[in-house]
């Protein structure tokens, strides 16, 4: 049995654990015949999984490079939305104290009043009628995580093990 170049790493494990069962059925067999070849497909499936490994790392290193840029477009993006806001707090000033109203083919500017807004001088003296109360509800997962690890009960919680793949 020779691993293929093309197998797929799940492929090659199925082909590991198959001739790991079929060698284990055969009695006449000499340790040196089975060792060389669970050897051969164990190279095969290892070369395969370390393979794969590195892409899994190429990629982690593609996303944290997207991110790195996700973050300097998003503070080039602030910096230039805050540029335009104090522009056009300047040119708003400007048009209130001169009083133009400046026109081109392309764009005109003009001062144009805002609905009244509401304005809290006070939010105590707020009538209920004008109030709403939102309640909030949060697990604490890590007291919940304490007090399971100690030996308590907690209704509707256990903690459960997983394992997670470290690629060194």
């Amino acid at each position: 049995m020779t691993a293929k170049a093309t197998l797929k790493l799940y492929e090659l494990s199925a082909e590991y654990l198959d001739a790991l069962e079929a060698l284990a059925e055969l009695e006449d067999l000499p340790p040196e015949v089975i060792a060389d070849t669970l050897e051969g497909l164990a190279g095969a499936w290892e070369d395969k999984a370390l393979n794969v490994a590195r892409y899994v790392r190429n990629l982690e290193a593609e996303a944290a490079a997207i991110e790195e840029a996700r973050k300097r477009m998003d503070a080039r993006a602030k910096a230039t939305a805050n540029q335009a806001a104090r522009l056009k707090a300047y040119l708003k000033a400007e048009l209130e104290r001169t009083g133009l109203k400046p026109k081109a083919p392309d764009l005109a500017l003009r001062l144009q009043s805002n609905p009244p807004s509401v304005v809290v001088d006070d939010e105590t003296r707020i009538p209920n009628a004008y109030r709403r109360t939102e309640t909030v509800t949060t697990l604490l997962k890590a007291d919940i995580s304490a007090a399971l690890k100690a030996g308590k009960t907690v209704a509707g919680a256990h903690l459960e093990a997983s394992k997670r793949l470290v690629i060194q």
